[in-house]
């Protein structure tokens, strides 16, 4: 149950194998809606756990309970910097207008 957003993971088991690890994770948004940005590594087929991934999930609490509604999954670290560099940017031209 998830009834927190402290408790909202994106940790996958499956025939007693972690899946999905969950490295770290960044609540973005908290409430009836949360945000959620998460850090993971996935199970690969030589018996390791492959680069960092990256997923935003969004979440509506219904019934008590925290449920997923959406998610975006972010490709690769190339596109992660893109994101990145794009909202620094943005939010730079942002902060000199309100200087003007």
């Amino acid at each position: 149950m998830n009834n927190t957003v402290d408790e909202l993971t994106v940790d996958y088991e499956e025939d007693g194998i972690l899946k999905i690890k969950e490295i770290d994770k960044e609540v973005l948004s908290k409430g009836a809606w949360a945000t959620v940005l998460f850090r993971y590594r996935e199970w690969q087929e030589n018996d390791t756990y492959g680069p960092d991934r990256y997923v935003i999930r969004r979440y509506k609490k219904s019934g008590g309970e925290y449920r997923q509604q959406s998610k975006f999954t972010i490709s690769s670290n190339d596109q992660a910097r893109r994101i990145v560099d794009a909202l620094s940017r943005w939010m730079s031209d942002e902060d000199a207008g309100e200087r003007k």
